[in-house]
């Protein structure tokens, strides 16, 4: 039974490890988006950058998810095999 908890501690710390950036603030005024430009451009651009990262880590978790699917599907089909 050990060594069915260890794997679903794995899984929950590679999901919460793909955390959405938050979303950049833009004010409504236009006043205070001339005012603020340069770091709400510098905010933006960092939003950018991470949610590339929150897509890459969501296609990496992705793979390892289908990966592991199919090992479970042919530790089933032992399973059966065996208790057939």
């Amino acid at each position: 039974m050990l060594g069915l908890v260890v794997p679903l501690a794995s899984i929950g710390q590679i999901a919460n490890a793909c955390t959405a950036p938050e979303r950049p603030f833009l004010p409504e005024r236009p006043e205070d988006i001339r005012e603020y430009a340069d770091l709400l451009r510098s905010d933006f651009e960092g939003y950018i950058a991470d949610i590339q990262e929150y897509f890459r880590c969501l296609d990496a978790e992705r793979a390892r998810a289908f990966q592991e699917a199919r090992e479970v599907s042919e530790d089933y089909g032992r399973l059966v095999e065996i208790l057939e």
